[in-house]
């Protein structure tokens, strides 16, 4: 018997006990870094001659790790032993299923330090961004598993006289999962042990800016017991290895996750019916957005700022979630505005890996650096400068908090 689902809960790193088991992690992981990951076809780990150099947004001359980087020829083969293990993971027991992703979740809290390290170093989450992310990734596993066990099995319709009807939900084949950046576990595992536990299987192509800690999660769900070919690790470039995987006939579903411009692509692609395909490929598409905040002249300006500085510099403000515009009351607008200045340049920016716990780390890479930058400059020509160009480390891609009315 399965106690209740809860939510995984956070800690408080401002406590000793979580403090020194973060800065314990911090030390384990960075005597790893550099090191070379595999592909997984199958059973096979293979290392491939071309690699993706993970770099760690807050110190361009550290190297988080050197993955193998697939080709077209093995996105193919990828997909072809996914279909493969499909004929035996579709009739696998649903509850068996479900106990996978249990274990693999029970793996996860033993390791939820050291995993929330590795996010430091790759994507330079802040400790208790990083931590919550690895505490979404084991809700998702707990309550997808849950939810599978509710699921399996035949369920009733609506009664019509003289008739006996139920409804079973079947898996669908073949998913390839393209995960984002920003959560490179929360999301990239939610979307892979989604597909996973409800009887398809998966090949997975990571964020090529995050894929030390998808790699991770891979070895984790062969340490938990998931059959070989149920889920293929397959890091590789878009235009390479995305096009086969999306394109190929024996793809039934295409999960995404990132800008509006590639999820289109996808759309549009899977949406062709390629020779031998027999059947109208599905797409889940989660896209980029501006989302704002919109304050009135009836609220608690302090708390407002205070939930508004949060959102809008949290990781560095790269959220679908993040609060990229204010929208006030012009009663309160410069009231407003003056105490989300001054939380703002409070804020502490720096490596995140470090003993410091800092609130802000690195924008991801060299091209995210150079793009906002950009808008920044947009911004300050067309708008009044309120805050911007605060001092911060210059080893890595670090932007102060700006703020532009």
């Amino acid at each position: 018997m399965l106690p209740p689902y809860r939510p995984e809960p956070y800690v408080d790193f401002t406590q000793e006990g979580p403090r020194s088991n973060m800065l314990d992690a911090i030390g384990c992981v960075s005597k790893q870094l550099g090191r070379t990951y595999p592909l997984r076809i199958g059973g096979k780990e293979i290392t491939t001659d071309q690699k993706i150099a993970s770099i760690c947004p807050a110190a361009r001359d550290q190297v988080v790790g050197m993955v193998s980087k697939a080709s077209a020829d093995q996105a193919g083969e990828a997909i072809v032993t996914a279909y493969e293990a499909f004929k035996m993971w579709s009739h696998f027991d649903p509850e068996g299923r479900a106990r996978i992703l249990f274990k693999a979740a029970a793996i996860m809290r033993r390791r939820v330090y050291e995993l929330s390290a590795w996010m430091c170093f790759e994507v330079s989450k802040s400790w208790i961004e990083a931590y919550a992310d690895v505490c979404e990734t084991i809700d998702f596993l707990d309550f997808y598993g849950r939810e599978m066990m509710r699921l399996a099995g035949g369920h009733p319709t609506t009664p019509f006289e003289g008739e006996e009807n139920e409804v079973r939900y079947m898996p669908l084949g073949v998913v390839v999962v393209i995960p984002p950046w920003n959560f490179p576990l929360a999301i990239c595992a939610g979307m892979t042990t989604a597909a996973i536990v409800t009887g398809n299987t998966v090949v997975l192509k990571p964020a090529s800016t995050a894929p030390v800690i998808a790699a991770k999660f891979a070895e984790i769900m062969v340490e938990a017991g998931l059959p070989d070919g149920v889920l293929n690790f397959l890091p590789g470039s878009g235009s390479e290895v995305g096009d086969v995987l999306v394109n190929h006939p024996k793809t039934r579903l295409i999960a995404f996750t990132g800008s509006k411009d590639v999820g289109l692509e996808v759309f549009k692609k899977a949406a062709v019916v390629h020779p031998g395909q027999i059947w109208l490929k599905r797409t889940i598409l989660e896209m980029g957005g501006k989302d704002c905040i919109v304050v009135d002249q009836t609220a608690d300006l302090d708390e407002a700022a205070k939930g508004i500085v949060a959102a809008a510099f949290g990781f560095q403000g790269q959220k679908c979630s993040a609060c990229s515009r204010l929208i006030a009351h012009t009663s309160i607008y410069e009231e407003l505005l003056a105490k989300v200045a001054e939380g703002a340049q409070a804020l502490s920016i720096g490596h995140t890996a470090s003993a410091e716990n800092v609130f802000m780390g690195a924008v991801i890479d060299e091209s995210a650096y150079h793009k906002i930058n950009d808008y920044i400059k947009i911004g300050k020509s067309e708008g009044r400068t309120v805050l911007a160009d605060g001092s911060v480390p210059d080893n890595g891609f670090f932007i102060p908090p700006t703020i532009i009315a």
